[in-house]
């Protein structure tokens, strides 16, 4: 049974058992999205005896809902279940048989349907994707790549599904954790390739993926859709949780649930970027500087793009006092940040360390002090709030205004951290 949610919520993917296009559609409406939306969508593409449905399925110890699709001739059209992207059976997703449509014909279709413009946009976007790996797999003009799968019934109806649940539920934002590849051997159109498909590897290119499982598990479509509307692949976000679904494949898994979770939720904030997992440690040892020019190599780094940057106390070789300078960085500002301390210090060599690191997500909310609003930091892990901390040059401002102490107003800023922090943790419970 499911549940009408509202709009605007923060959207998490959950492809532990990877992703295809019918078990996306099937999640989204097992969380909230009601089915009409995604039927009267597909109906809107104006395809003659294209149907769809939905009906619950379990899939290991879950009840999960399957996105099923029919059409006229479908039982002549195919021998054996298939996927969308490639000839062969993912697992996944339903039979859909040889049919061929280019990209060209794909287009003037959704062009000439009585889609909403935010549906028929995000499903043209959709399957663009899918069509330029394609074209560049294998050496073809776009507008002539074959989708002799993807292009079939049923994919028309996952993609153009897919695309009015998400139009639908206009979400905050859209987050996912690395999808699962799985792994061994698929029959595809064009022979025997093994797991990733080259569409999905060459779709999903650049992003975070698991190399789990047995089996095709993440498809070309559900790659698509995934590197289409996720805005970065981590851990679900500081929320409020409103709602989850299960989107369940057809096949049951002997490791892993056949099923793609979504998680619904209020953000807890406004939501910042993940920090960067690797960055570049950039030292030096200064004996010869005065002390006076520190201050302005700090601000200088920092400049530069620095992430943080500190002084140590050090002695060095015939007891001299003397002072290590650190700065970190991504390595994209490596550049920037040597010339930063070659310009502003008297140092004529850097050590340089690449360095592994872990860091919370973290979102930015605001809460009330009798000196006005302070901005507060909000630290989490996958889902789960570790602790607030009020920004502290909001604070000084406040104090500066005010005509008080810092201290006092940090004080009254971390209290008041601490009481919406209980807060959101009980409304969590």
């Amino acid at each position: 049974m499911t549940v009408t949610v509202g709009k605007g919520l923060h959207l998490h993917f959950d492809p532990a058992s990877g992703v295809a296009g019918d078990m996306t559609v099937a999640a989204l409406v097992a969380a909230g999205v009601p089915e009409k939306v995604v039927i009267g969508a597909v109906r809107a593409v104006g395809v003659k005896g294209l149907k769809v449905g939905f009906a619950p399925r379990k899939r290991g110890a879950f009840l999960g809902l399957g996105f099923e699709v029919d059409w006229p001739g479908k039982g002549r059209d195919h021998d054996h279940s298939h996927d969308h992207g490639h000839s062969h059976d993912h697992g996944h997703g339903h039979g859909h048989g040889h049919q061929h449509r280019d990209y060209a014909e794909i287009r003037r279709l959704l062009k000439r349907s009585s889609l909403d413009s935010a549906t028929k946009d995000l499903s043209a976007r959709i399957f663009g994707r899918i069509a330029e790996e394609e074209a560049a797999l294998h050496g073809v003009a776009v507008d002539r790549v074959a989708f002799h799968e993807v292009g079939a019934w049923d994919s028309i109806a996952d993609i153009v599904g897919a695309a009015a649940a998400l139009a639908w539920l206009e979400p905050s934002a859209v987050t996912s954790s690395p999808p699962v590849l799985g792994s061994g051997v698929i029959h595809t159109a064009h022979g025997l390739m093994p797991v990733p498909a080259p569409a999905t590897a060459a779709i999903l290119r650049g992003l975070p993926v698991l190399a789990e499982g047995t089996g095709e598990l993440t498809t070309p479509t559900g790659a698509a859709i995934l590197a289409t509307v996720v805005g970065s692949f981590t851990g679900p976000p500081a929320m409020r949780l409103v709602a989850q679904g299960f989107g369940a494949g057809t096949r049951e898994h002997t490791d892993r649930p056949n099923v793609l979770r979504v998680l619904l939720g209020e953000a807890i904030g406004r939501h910042l970027p993940a920090s960067a997992a690797e960055v570049v440690l950039v030292a030096a040892n200064i004996d010869d500087m005065s002390p006076q020019l520190a201050e302005p190599l700090m601000a200088a780094l920092f400049a530069a793009g620095s992430l943080d940057v500190w002084f140590t106390p050090i002695t060095m070789k015939k007891g001299r006092p003397a002072l290590e300078i650190s700065a970190l960085c991504e390595a994209g500002m490596l550049a920037e940040v040597e010339n930063a301390f070659f310009a502003n210090s008297s140092t004529i060599g850097l050590r340089r360390q690449v360095m592994q690191r872990t860091v919370l997500d973290r979102a930015m909310t605001r809460v009330a002090t009798t000196y006005g609003d302070v901005r507060i930091k909000v630290a989490s892990r996958q889902g789960e709030v570790w602790g607030a901390a009020p920004e502290f040059e909001d604070c000084r401002k406040l104090a500066a205004r005010g005509g008080v102490p810092v201290r006092r107003v940090v004080a009254e800023a971390s209290a008041a951290a601490l009481t919406w922090l209980r807060a959101s943790r009980k409304k969590r419970s």
